[in-house]
């Protein structure tokens, strides 16, 4: 989220709540051509996260596809405020790689979803990039757009299962370096100040990131690239910590823990 983008993120504003219909809304369609991808910026993820560095990661695609999701998010027909929104899923699953000098369009499709029980609204985002007509990722994306009435949950007790592969530092200024590779400069990630100022206790890391660092740990330690990857995200992971990854036997599915908690969990497929 680059400056200007922030600042339209911070002050845009909701429509009003007469506006926004209960019931499922008009899906939004948008379009966004990036003339190439950068070599050169490539390069800085993959030495941030632990790539390969000739590769295109899997994971690389979410930061073209965030570019159009937020040109879309801010759109005077999305009814809600970007800022706040909170992403909670991501899925993205690679067709094939593509060629760094061609053009890539990324088509995205947003679809408001019906109200939940407790008032709470979805927004999805799908996108789909293509070269030439032939199809190399897909991005869905979806975020708490809306928060409900909060329901007392029971109390459980997470178990994590699987084989623990690794794990990696978060340091303190790991928000601000994710941030300048990932255009994402969102308050809530850089430093304690900012994070306050919008309503949190301290800085957490980028959720994509964490997805990135266990992309990268798993193709380090497989020596296979990953193609597929689902991710739910459950909780913050704050700077100054260290998350530890887990698979389980079949290595199709993987949790990401902390202090005995499930942060983030969901599939993998590895070529």
């Amino acid at each position: 989220m680059r400056a200007a983008s922030l600042l339209a993120a911070l002050f845009k504003r909701a429509a009003p709540a007469e506006h926004i219909a209960d019931g499922p809304a008009p899906a939004l369609a948008t379009q966004f051509e990036l003339p190439r991808i950068d070599s050169a910026h490539v390069a800085r993820y993959n030495a941030l996260l632990g790539f390969a560095p000739a590769s295109i990661p899997l994971t690389y695609y979410y930061l073209l596809t965030q570019r159009a999701h937020l040109a879309t998010l801010l759109s005077k027909v999305f009814p809600f405020k970007v800022a706040g929104m909170v992403h909670v899923e991501n899925s993205l699953a690679e067709t094939r790689q593509p060629d760094l000098d061609r053009p890539l369009l990324l088509s995205t499709t947003v679809t408001m979803l019906p109200a939940a029980s407790n008032g709470a609204r979805y927004c999805e985002l799908v996108t789909v990039a293509a070269q030439d007509g032939e199809s190399v990722f897909t991005c869905t994306s979806r975020y708490l757009a809306k928060q409900g009435k909060r329901k007392t949950a029971p109390s459980t007790r997470d178990v994590i299962e699987g084989k623990r592969i690794g794990g990696w530092a978060v340091g303190g200024s790991l928000g601000r370096a994710y941030a300048k590779v990932s255009g994402d400069w969102n308050p809530i990630h850089l430093w304690r100040w900012s994070a306050r100022l919008m309503g949190m206790r301290r800085p957490i890391i980028h959720g994509m990131h964490s997805v990135g660092a266990a992309c990268a740990l798993l193709e380090q330690t497989t020596a296979r690239r990953v193609t597929a990857i689902s991710a739910r995200f459950k909780a913050p992971i704050a700077l100054r910590q260290r998350p530890t990854l887990y698979v389980s036997g079949d290595r199709h599915k993987y949790c990401i823990g902390l202090d005995g908690r499930r942060m983030v969990e969901g599939t993998v497929n590895l070529a």
